[in-house]
């Protein structure tokens, strides 16, 4: 049910330790509002293992708005008011007025999100207050992952549990599941599964909400009912989620229909952050050595020159579109990464998903534009479904 939380026994979880910087980055972006790099910590761990600082980086809560402003600092409301014309809905540019859609409303609150259970300077858990189910939900390489509760201050939440091998010496295991609750740590959206905290007991165990659902994929392929209204929904969140990570200078690398979880079927959140790495405000990141990625959703410079950064996170977001517009299909099923690397560099890309609109297959085929420059933004990407969806919707 969440293999999502295992580990990838084909390789797929690595380490990209090589920050590259960009060097036309400034020259791309001048128009764009500066990011102002954080102070990071580094993870540290006593010698007994508990942890004693897992938090390194704060990012604005769910919910909080961003000014725009101009690279001089000052508000530049002309900008607003053209981007608004150029991507606002048509009932918009009329003036007419609607009723808040769900995305604008309270609804996606997280029943694991009460600030006072959640404490950025207190991760681990005390052991007492959980309870694990006898049921394996998945197994991999490092252990097993189960199902379980977990006693809050306002009641039981029901929590997905990744429990470290007991007989498991080798660190690199250890440190993946270190380094993913790090990662998961830092991130605090409600479209982005939630880390509870740590407990260390009889094993190591990392404790996340649970989306009871499932992935998207899996899903999707049992329920070929689902509304194309309700794909869309789906796949905005997933964008809301991804322009989050954007903004704070992460890439998941990993994103995918199975690395969505559906909460209920109308609310889906981004898991599997083993993969997923921190960026400074201007660079991108290249892995050292090649490893087995799934290169079905990877982009031409992540499969040649072993290069990640948002936009490649934006190539995988057009693949996941079409895997959820094709109600759960493999994409490119069949062919061999070879030869998925070969017929992109021809130009060809995956066709049209059977009854998926026009504009949505312009949007997958803007994310897998070859030269990087060139694909739009998760900002960019989040503001077209939204009006797309308020369109459909009136």
């Amino acid at each position: 049910l969440v293999e999502h939380y295992s580990y990838k026994a084909d390789g797929l979880l690595r380490i990209i330790t090589e920050p590259v910087k960009d060097p036309d980055f400034h020259s791309r972006n001048n128009t764009l509002p500066p990011k102002v790099s954080k102070p990071r910590n580094s993870t540290t761990w006593s010698t007994g293992g508990i942890i004693t600082r897992i938090k390194s980086y704060t990012f604005p809560k769910p919910g909080s708005q961003k000014s725009s402003f101009s690279v001089r600092g000052q508000r530049d409301d002309s900008a607003l008011l053209a981007m608004f014309n150029n991507y606002a809905p048509s009932w918009a540019k009329r003036g007419e007025h609607r009723e808040p859609l769900p995305m604008d409303t309270e609804v996606y609150e997280s029943p694991y999100a009460d600030p006072e259970e959640v404490k950025a300077k207190n991760v681990t858990l005390d052991r007492n207050l959980l309870t694990l189910e006898d049921k394996e939900l998945g197994s991999g390489n490092f252990g097993t992952v189960k199902k379980g509760t977990y006693e809050m201050k306002k009641g039981k939440k029901i929590v997905a549990v990744k429990i470290l091998k007991n007989e498991s010496n080798d660190p690199a295991i250890k440190d993946e599941l270190l380094r993913e609750a790090n990662v998961m740590q830092q991130l605090d959206n409600p479209y982005i599964v939630r880390m509870i905290g740590i407990c260390e007991a009889e094993s190591w165990m990392l404790v996340m909400e649970m989306a009871e659902l499932g992935p998207l994929n899996k899903y999707l392929l049992k329920h070929g009912d689902v509304t194309e209204k309700n794909l869309i929904e789906l796949v905005h969140q997933v964008s809301m989620g991804m322009k989050y990570l954007e903004e704070n200078n992460f890439v998941h690398r990993d994103l995918a229909a199975r690395n969505v979880l559906l909460v209920t079927q109308h609310y889906a959140k981004i898991s599997d952050f083993g993969l997923s790495k921190a960026l400074g405000s201007n660079d991108y990141y290249k892995a050292e050595h090649h490893g087995k990625w799934p290169v079905k959703w990877y982009a031409p410079e992540c499969m040649n020159f072993f290069k990640f950064s948002s936009k490649s996170d934006v190539w995988s977001f057009g693949v996941l579109m079409w895997e959820t517009f094709s109600y759960g299909q493999k994409p490119y099923k069949g062919m061999k990464g070879i030869d998925v690397a070969q017929m992109i560099e021809r130009g060809e890309r995956l066709e049209c998903p059977v009854g998926c609109s026009s504009d949505i297959y312009t949007l997958m085929k803007l994310c897998w534009t070859y030269k990087v420059d060139d694909r739009p933004s998760f900002f960019t990407i989040e503001l077209k479904l939204r009006n797309y969806y308020y369109d459909i919707a009136q």
